[in-house]
């Protein structure tokens, strides 16, 4: 259901969100996230979404692993995104792609469907930021690239493609980055609930930086064995 106004004046988002609470995966904003669907409940989830509004909330549950369980507790944060990519596959899966729209608070949980998917009520007041192009002038380019160089050096085995990457919009090379990096799930947490772009790439560079600091680490201490 989708208020007629606009809750908390997010126009067009609705009222009433189906989650999807998976460990260590990140939807941001303007982000893609392929998502294979095979799961009985979140088939129907989608099945129903596609008919609607096509929007699904991704959250983590707040224990690693938690989807595992029934009904997992989830973090207050999510993000919303939309249903861009569909396809069926041969043995019934769904192949699809979500394109983050709008972070949200979770306020509420509403009863379970009948096909035991989750749904919340949600309020996107705090990121409505997230509804207007981000202000990348706020990124420190020349910093993120610094620890990018770092983080994933060259003949590591997982090579860069620098001009795509020199190509890229700041905003859009922080939300890829934040999404695609190895990054632990209260880390990937952190980086959802950054209040806005520049923030969000602050974190990101502290993470990269001791991500490179831990990969160094464990190549001495492999030398020294």
């Amino acid at each position: 259901m989708t208020s007629e106004t606009g809750r908390d004046g997010a126009e067009g988002l609705p009222d009433v969100l189906p989650i999807f609470p998976l460990s260590g995966v990140l939807l941001l904003p303007r982000g893609q996230l392929p998502l294979n669907i095979f799961e009985p409940r979140y088939l129907a989830m989608t099945r129903e979404a596609m008919t609607g509004d096509q929007l699904i909330g991704m959250i983590q549950p707040r224990a690693p692993g938690g989807e595992r369980e029934p009904s997992p507790a989830v973090y207050d944060t999510g993000c919303a995104g939309r249903i861009t990519v569909f396809r069926e596959t041969d043995d019934g899966r769904y192949l699809i792609t979500l394109s983050g729209v709008c972070r949200f608070v979770v306020t509420d949980e509403i009863a379970l469907t009948d096909t035991g998917y989750r749904r919340v009520s949600p309020t996107y007041a705090r990121y409505l930021g997230d509804l207007v192009e981000p202000d990348a002038a706020t990124v420190d380019r020349d910093r993120l690239l610094r620890a990018l160089q770092f983080c994933v050096p060259a003949g590591s085995g997982n090579e860069i493609d620098w001009p795509a990457v020199e190509r890229m919009p700041s905003d859009r090379l922080v939300t890829s980055l934040a999404m695609l990096l190895p990054f632990s799930p209260g880390e990937k947490q952190a980086l959802l609930e950054a209040a806005d772009i520049g923030a969000c790439a602050e974190i990101l560079v502290t993470l990269m930086e001791m991500l490179a600091a831990s990969d160094v680490d464990a190549d001495t201490e492999g030398m020294l064995q």
